[in-house]
């Protein structure tokens, strides 16, 4: 006579089991969205303290800080703590992206596209990490130093749509404005993502190399750069500006509206702050004001274009209903 065999359950992973455990209230599922946010802000500011202070080498190699140590020595000095403890928030900034994971995890029902957006950020932080080692081998060249910076402005772009998504429905999105008003939003995006490339170029060729004098620029006219830099950033401006006139007249939502008059306000402190740094050869503390100005500019232009549509909370067997009105515009 055999013995029936004991019956095997599902293997869950450690995220599956806690989410059996704990359920997230909407408030601490878009804080945990949030975090990630601040903190893909502040891993972006702190790599620019690295360069201006001139320690990007502080640590001579990657993965390890020198050839025999993994972490820092007394040797390195200064620059060789910054350039360590820079490299020690990405475990921070790991911690915030872990936790905003396990909170769409967690949610009930499972927040299955936040937590597909939560691993893309994780993905991109390796990745970045990664580039940064590259960097560090390439001893600061100009274009990895570049390419650096425009990888963390897409773990920007993740964590703030993850942050803006957290705090609407999984339904099909809904347009909030008329098609061509969309379109405006677009175009706005993709000014701004031009005029943050042109920033990196402005980096590349200018003066705060990150280490020494020795390490190559990009063979562009700093002047020449900066005045190109400027034009995109005039262009953006006109953009938002039209983007809060055309949201007053086709009389948007109040927190649409609300949106394009933050991003003017910052854009006009960004540019406030661009134009003096320029007249004054470019002072170390202004350029990081710069590098933070840069970041919060892009998420303001995000949640500008996230804000023409909405998603509202799906509802089984109740297709999500649009204006007849905003679907003939699209």
């Amino acid at each position: 006579m055999h013995k029936a065999r004991p019956t095997i359950g599902p293997v869950l992973n450690p995220f599956a089991s806690i989410a059996r455990r704990w359920t997230p209230t909407p408030r601490v599922l878009r804080r945990a969205a949030l975090a990630a946010v601040v903190m893909s802000v502040v891993i972006v500011v702190t790599g620019g303290a690295v360069r201006l202070t001139g320690s990007g080498l502080g640590c001579d190699t990657w993965p390890k800080c020198t050839d025999d140590s993994l972490i820092v020595t007394s040797a390195q000095g200064f620059h060789g703590a910054i350039e360590f403890g820079n490299r020690m928030l990405t475990y921070v900034l790991c911690a915030a992206v872990g936790w905003a994971i396990l909170a769409a995890r967690s949610a009930k029902p499972w927040r299955r596209s936040l937590t597909k957006l939560g691993w893309t950020q994780f993905f991109v932080v390796m990745g970045n990490a990664v580039l940064g080692g590259i960097t560090v081998w390439l001893g600061l060249n100009p274009y990895s130093v570049a390419a650096h910076f425009l990888l963390a402005t897409s773990l920007i772009t993740v964590t703030t749509v993850t942050w803006v998504r957290a705090g609407e429905g999984d339904g099909a999105p809904r347009p909030r404005v008329p098609g061509p008003v969309r379109k405006l939003g677009w175009a706005l995006a993709g000014t701004s993502f031009v005029l943050i490339a042109a920033g990196t170029v402005v980096t590349g060729s200018g003066p705060h190399a990150g280490d020494s004098s020795d390490v190559p620029r990009m063979p562009f006219d700093w002047a020449t750069t900066a005045h190109v830099h400027a034009i995109a950033a005039w262009l953006v401006c006109a953009l938002a500006v039209a983007m809060w006139l055309v949201l007053k007249v086709v009389d948007a939502p109040d927190d649409t509206r609300a949106r394009a008059r933050d991003l003017l306000v910052v854009l006009l402190a960004q540019g406030a702050i661009g134009y003096v740094q320029f007249f004054t050869k470019l002072p170390e503390v202004l350029v990081a004001a710069h590098m933070l100005g840069s970041c919060l500019v892009w998420i303001a232009v995000l949640r500008v274009v996230l804000g023409l549509r909405e998603r509202p909370v799906a509802t089984a067997g109740i297709p999500a209903q649009s204006d007849p009105a905003l679907s003939a515009a699209h």
